[in-house]
């Protein structure tokens, strides 16, 4: 896993810090399902979800413009 240093403010890390105790979650949980509706996924998760589309619309490759 890696590690990511950010600044903050202290007012927004006050907040991120109440925030994450209001939800009974931790500030990393926080952060990731932020991420995740930001729709920043690993590539992976990507590949997946277009070929789920795909097989869903009944389409190939090349119709599908990939």
């Amino acid at each position: 896993m890696s590690r990511l240093t950010i600044t903050l403010s202290e007012t927004r890390y006050v907040a991120l810090k109440e925030a994450s105790a209001q939800r009974g979650k931790t500030i990393r949980q926080l952060i990731e399902e932020s991420l995740e509706l930001y729709g920043i996924k690993p590539r992976q998760d990507a590949r997946e979800l277009v070929r789920r589309a795909r097989a869903h619309a009944s389409l190939g490759e090349a119709e599908a413009g990939y």
